[in-house]
């Protein structure tokens, strides 16, 4: 059974932080904030994450974590909140670390037969081209641990994969060179009752843009949401017993989204985010809601989720 979370509880609210994702984080735990206010948590606050932070948080019951990105999304301040004691949201440690690198997620996944497309790892000191000497133009050059598509481009040439990964770099020294292909852009959000993992219904992303970047992802009106996605009931459940295994393989808890690509009736597995977004335009309140479950009831069962699994 889940644990109740006493009303008279002090929550931080976690967000903002040092990372690329901070204006995204903000708007998330606002958001957030307000649904716990509602729900009669009068004793949450905004804690905007700073290098005091383990100071800051010393007088409160529960961490109420919408960071993203780096320190938020990686381990690091799960591993301070264990330090502290202090009861949080969403993934522990070891699922927040791997699912924050996109390789070493598919490293993971590999080892249970989840679909993947075919990619290349890119060291600082190697070289781009001759690494990916391998794979077929178009590709995909995503930093090896950055989220809302901060850093990424897609580029047809040799000429223009040198240009994109001097511009992956300046997020992370490590980057994933990928494969790019055409098909169904789709999320999952994954969500626990009673510790039990189940899959949200599917989102299909339909984006303006030629594919799903970071103004595509934060500017309404840029992606077409398609709710629930138009997949055949056998595709549809075999991309959410895929997300539900993805979600178990790699450790995760609490809360995660998995992001695919459906190519030929295949759905590739590209990330898991282990700390969703919670803004206006984010997938996984959408994806939620589709299911019956509202923004609020959403953000309780996350609550929820604290200091369980980790």
């Amino acid at each position: 059974m889940q644990n109740s979370i006493s009303k008279n509880s002090k929550i931080a609210v976690l967000c903002g932080g040092m990372s690329s994702e901070r204006e995204v984080s903000l708007r998330s735990g606002k958001n957030c904030l307000m649904a716990l206010k509602r729900l009669g948590y009068k004793n949450a606050e905004i804690v905007d994450v700073d290098k005091n932070i383990s100071n800051n948080l010393k007088s409160f019951d529960y961490a109420y974590n919408t960071l993203h990105g780096k320190y938020g999304e990686d381990g690091c301040i799960q591993g301070l909140l264990e330090i502290l004691k202090i009861p949080y949201t969403g993934c522990g440690v070891m699922a927040s670390a791997i699912c924050m690198n996109k390789e070493y997620t598919k490293k993971v996944m590999q080892t249970a037969n989840i679909p993947l497309i075919k990619s290349v790892y890119l060291m600082p000191e190697e070289n781009p081209v001759s690494k990916a000497s391998e794979l077929n133009y178009p590709l995909m050059v995503k930093p090896v641990s950055e989220g809302s598509s901060f850093g990424m481009s897609k580029v047809n040439n040799e000429t223009e994969l040198v240009a994109a990964v001097e511009i992956a770099r300046k997020y992370n020294a490590q980057i994933l060179i990928e494969e790019y292909l055409t098909g169904v852009s789709a999320t999952v959000g994954v969500l626990e009752k009673d510790g039990n993992p189940f899959a949200t219904e599917i989102l299909e992303l339909r984006p303006k843009n030629e594919w799903y970047d970071y103004e595509a992802k934060y500017t309404k009106g840029m992606t077409e949401f398609v709710l629930p996605a138009e997949l055949s009931p056998i595709l549809t459940q075999k991309v959410k017993d895929i997300a539900v295994k993805a979600f178990k393989v790699c450790g995760c808890s609490g809360v995660s989204r998995i992001d695919f690509l459906i190519v030929n009736d295949i759905p590739y597995v590209l990330e898991i985010n282990t700390n969703p977004g919670m803004t206006d335009t984010s997938d996984l309140p959408a994806q939620a809601k589709a299911g019956g479950i509202d923004y609020d009831n959403l953000v309780e069962m996350i609550l929820e989720s604290a200091g369980l699994n980790k």
